[in-house]
């Protein structure tokens, strides 16, 4: 038996995870996590939503990622995750291993053909456990940020810090 549950996040558990998000984003602040993850935690469909992993015992959690479902050309109906943190000092293996299955077993229940996991930055360990898991490379994932809109969440943030 895991000594780590897997269940997803409520909507008032937000700002207890907002220390692991941090780790795979620290560039996020407190407001970008909060309208983000109430947005989509708080939603009656189950087509998108946070997982989040307890340690057996413990009252917050140590690992996450987030999800959405998806209808691509080639698969169909295909779970998407990423912000993947998994923070155990006992066992942090044990808390993606935990992660992992969750992905599989939440992709069967919401009906998809495939599960397309995004790791954000250098984390060996995360995408370690994902190809250990059967999970492959699929294609190259680039981005542009638009330096407008870019520049208009900076001011953005900084007016919400202000206030």
């Amino acid at each position: 038996m895991s000594a780590f549950t897997v269940r997803a996040l409520a909507p008032d558990q937000v700002l207890s995870v907002y220390p692991l998000i941090r780790e795979a984003m620290p560039d996020v602040d407190l407001t970008a996590w909060t309208d983000f993850a109430r947005r989509v935690t708080g939603r009656r469909s189950h087509n998108a939503g946070i997982m989040a992993a307890w340690r057996e015992g413990r009252s917050f959690p140590c690992g996450l990622f987030c999800y959405r479902v998806d209808k691509t050309l080639a698969q169909g109906r295909v779970l998407i995750a990423e912000y993947f943190v998994a923070v155990d000092l006992l066992d942090p293996k044990g808390v993606l291993t935990a992660l992992v299955a969750e992905l599989d077993a939440l992709g069967r229940r919401l009906g998809c053909n495939a599960v397309r996991s995004v790791v954000h930055g250098e984390d060996p360990e995360i995408a370690g456990g994902l190809v250990a898991a059967g999970h492959a490379p699929e294609a190259s994932l680039l981005l542009k940020a638009l330096a407008a809109n870019a520049a208009a969440r900076r001011r953005h943030a900084s007016s919400v810090r202000a206030h």
